[in-house]
């Protein structure tokens, strides 16, 4: 089914409790795979929001590379701005925005290093062009030019041009471990299906539908 087909078939469907899986990973796996199989254009963007000393909001698009019973993972510059901001306060959000089929998924949660060997095992598997990129960006940095970072894209090109490229030790990964998760199905006349879950440590995790 293409991804219009399935707006509509989800629009006219709903979202039910009954239907809702009890446990949010596997029902975000479902959504997810669904994504996927619709041919939505990179299903696995994801927004995350930090926020800076001050209490300002910033908000970017970054990928998700693994998700798993411990939370979602993306990986970054930990030089970042928004590693320096997880560092001062870990508490982020992350939204899944699948407009084209009507569907978000949003979750909030405490955002923590993953482990060097999970980096790892990401970091060998990227493209060479993406691991020259990781070791030449200074990212959020001010630079003067492009001219400068194509420099330095050379240079690193030169340093490892006979052999593999190493990790960075200023980069990896971080993992979401979700506090509450959210599911958010369109339907006709913006009456849409809002579905929670919210962690409980005793019962697991509770489900509440919110007024659209």
């Amino acid at each position: 089914m293409n991804a219009d087909a399935f707006r509509q078939a989800a629009m006219q469907q709903g979202l039910s409790r009954r239907g809702l899986d009890p446990d949010p990973l596997r029902q975000f796996e479902d959504w997810f795979r669904a994504a996927i199989e619709t041919g939505l254009p990179e299903p696995n963007a994801m927004s995350l929001c930090t926020v800076d000393e001050l209490g300002q909001p910033f908000v970017r698009t970054v990928l998700l590379k693994l998700f798993d019973r411990r939370g979602f993972v993306f990986f970054t510059n930990y030089e970042s701005r928004k590693a320096r901001q997880i560092a001062r306060n870990p508490r982020v959000a992350l939204l899944f925005p699948w407009v084209a089929l009507a569907r978000q998924v949003h979750i909030t949660g405490r955002a923590e290093r993953v482990p060097m060997a999970e980096s790892l095992a990401y970091f060998v598997t990227r493209p060479r062009g993406s691991k020259i990129g990781a070791w030449s960006s200074p990212q959020s940095q001010v630079i003067k030019s492009r001219s400068l970072l194509e420099a330095k894209v050379a240079e690193i090109k030169g340093k490892f041009a006979n052999g593999e490229i190493p990790i960075p030790d200023f980069w990896g990964g971080y993992r979401v471990a979700p506090e509450a998760i959210e599911f958010w199905q369109g339907r006709e006349s913006r009456l849409h299906d809002r579905f929670l879950y919210t962690r409980d440590r005793e019962a697991g995790w509770r489900i509440d539908r919110l007024a659209p």
